[in-house]
């Protein structure tokens, strides 16, 4: 009935949006199954894109050629680039979506895709001959054929939905669980967990007081995520923010007995970093207040997004509590939010490929493999589609070093570190910040984009005029010259210190108080040669200056890195060989196979004395 494909992606979420389209844009014929095909690209939970290091991510999925930043672009209703107060490598996009428009663009977005085919059921198991996939079969018993398959079902593998002493199956609200693909994996030798994550209540806006709530606008000049043409928005909704208090704990408390986290009937661990309203009052007893995000979830819709109360404590306490929130005195709720537990499966099991060392051409991307969020899962289905799509067409693999991309990072810290908890990436994680910035993504990532065959022509074009624009702009700094008489009182009115003797744009912008945009003010004709340059080049000029010796510092020891990343090792190498390593270093390198003395070094267990053994045998 159905032909057979290049690859089948299973799951229609962000990692599989990603996966099908990459895999398709790039030649593969594609099968794109899901449960409901009108929930694809749903937003779980809070309906927005970006944020802090996640903003990085999004837009490194567009410089690749990904659809994420684009649609984001296309449905926002608010954006705000976060932490402008501290240094470039910390600024982060975010915006607010359009919960309804963001899938709907989605899915028409996939239809106008001619590569790609779909298909409405649940995937109950996998075809595998001779440890290699050989396609999937459904709830209906219908056997499809592909080359690779890619699984992406996010919380939908046995997933269990609890509130409060309620629980029930299902990998959403509304949406049933999907069984038979854990058990066939164990079966097969795989290693599986078990992960928690959450939900707040959703409600009407219309219930709420604002009066009482602090105001949180958009960017008065708002930004996008996108480096195509895509067009920034012209009006902005608002989001609010208020504040939980002594007697909203205290209604919460009331449940406590039964919660399903305190009870112990949840026994998946949940995102350290976003933790349910109980847990929160719990872990940090000496606050007397909690932020409460009040977050709109479209143009059109009255619905309310509560963020920052996540919780699975029954629906009568969750609604007392929010009665006891500023602002939400006369409140109405839609729905009472929830905890789910799911299956997953440690990372450890994969190559950097996202390929699982156990079947060939299978492939995992996104909460199966222990992450949260949805950039994080999407940058994996880019990556697991890209792979997918190579490995059928007998082409090179593409892995992102961490010096490359935040992609990068997330995906070396799954493989070599593991995950027993929700991993949620963050700047910190990324020892290269300063180089993977979120406004030189494009100059980081469209060429490699581009030689893969999902980057445009345009896009590379456009990217590679940006590159030679700043570096014209730099140079002429450097060569413009700027006399004292000229330029001093505008110096004192910034209140930086007079200079002496003529100097060049260049040195000034290195000072910490004077922008790029300053030095239109301290000097008429550099303002009309300045306002030749777009902002986007004028901003890359201004940090390539500013953070010349941290970056060239940065570039330094990835170099360094690079070096150990060409050491090759062996899949088959006897690691038992190595008597004087560490027991616990022999043990992690034979389980992981890293396929380089960097990645060696980067497995939680190796410790340096172990590499120096490793190096030594190998005669490096």
């Amino acid at each position: 009935m159905l032909p057979d494909y290049d690859v089948i992606v299973v799951g229609a979420g962000h990692a599989g949006c990603e996966a099908a389209a990459a895999a398709a844009n790039m030649g593969s014929t594609v099968l794109l199954i899901t449960m409901n095909m009108q929930t694809i690209a749903q937003m779980s939970c809070n309906p927005a894109m970006g944020g802090v290091a996640k903003g990085q991510i999004v837009r490194e999925v567009d410089a690749l050629g990904g659809l994420s930043g684009i649609i984001t672009d296309k449905t926002m209703i608010q954006f705000r680039m976060l932490n402008q107060s501290k240094g470039a490598a910390m600024w982060s996009p975010r915006a607010q979506s359009d919960r309804m428009k963001f899938a709907e663009e989605w899915r028409l977005s996939l239809e106008a895709i001619p590569n790609v085919d779909f298909w409405q059921e649940m995937v109950s198991g996998l075809l595998v001959k001779e440890g290699q996939v050989a396609g999937v079969r459904t709830s209906m018993g219908i056997e499809i054929k592909a080359k690779a398959v890619v699984l992406t079902n996010g919380t939908f593998l046995n997933g269990i939905i609890h509130i409060g002493e309620k629980n029930f199956g299902g990998g959403r609200t509304s949406e049933k669980a999907a069984t038979g693909i854990t058990e066939q994996l164990v079966e097969l030798g795989f290693e599986s967990g078990r992960m928690k994550t959450g939900t707040p209540p959703r409600v009407d806006g219309r219930s709420l007081n604002y009066n009482l709530m602090q105001e949180q606008p958009g960017d008065k000049n708002p930004g996008k995520f996108s480096y195509t043409d895509t067009q920034p928005l012209t009006k902005q909704r608002s989001c609010y923010i208020t504040y939980t208090n002594e007697e909203v704990h205290e209604a919460l408390k009331t449940g406590f007995e039964k919660s399903p986290m305190f009870t112990g009937r949840i026994q998946g661990l949940g995102p350290r970093y976003c933790p349910s309203v109980e847990d929160k009052i719990n872990r940090f007893a000496d606050k007397d207040r909690h932020q409460i995000f009040v977050e709109p979830e479209g143009w059109n819709t009255v619905e309310i997004y509560v963020n920052g109360f996540s919780t699975s404590l029954p629906e009568d306490v969750q609604y007392k509590a929010l009665k006891k929130i500023p602002g939400f005195e006369t409140v109405k709720m839609f729905r009472p939010g929830y905890a789910i537990e799911y299956d997953y499966f440690p990372p450890t099991q994969l190559h950097l490929t996202l390929e699982t060392r156990l079947v060939q051409n299978l492939y995992f991307a996104g909460q199966i493999n222990g992450t949260t969020g949805y950039e994080e899962a999407a940058c994996q289905g880019l990556m697991a589609g890209i792979n997918a799509h190579n490995k059928v067409h007998k082409k090179e693999p593409f892995v992102l070093q961490r010096s490359e991309a935040y992609i990068g990072v997330l995906i070396d810290d799954l493989i070599n570190k593991g995950t027993e908890e929700p991993y949620r990436m963050f700047t910190s994680r990324a020892e290269y910040r300063i180089l993977l910035r979120q406004d030189n993504a494009d100059i980081r990532l469209t060429e490699k984009g581009y030689r893969l065959g999902l980057a445009s022509e345009d896009r590379y074009r456009k990217m590679i005029e940006k590159k030679e624009q700043t570096a014209r702009l730099i140079n002429d700094l450097k060569q413009k010259k700027l006399a004292p008489e000229s330029i001093n009182h505008n110096l004192v009115e910034m209140d930086t210190a007079p200079v002496k003797e003529k100097v060049s744009a260049l040195t000034l912008l290195r000072r910490p108080e004077i922008t790029i945009n300053n030095l239109l003010a301290i000097d008429p004709e550099l303002a009309s040669y300045l306002e030749n340059y777009r902002e986007e080049v004028r901003q890359q000029a201004e940090i390539a200056v500013k953070y010349e010796s941290y970056i060239d510092k940065e570039e330094k020891t990835a170099e360094r890195m690079r070096e150990l990343e060409n050491f090759q090792i062996s899949q088959n190498f006897d690691y038992d060989r190595l008597v004087a390593m560490s027991r616990e270093g022999r043990d992690k390198l034979k389980k992981i196979k890293p396929a380089t003395i960097g990645q060696a070094s980067r497995i939680s267990g190796v410790s340096p004395s172990d590499i120096s053994i490793l190096m030594v045998y190998l005669g490096r």
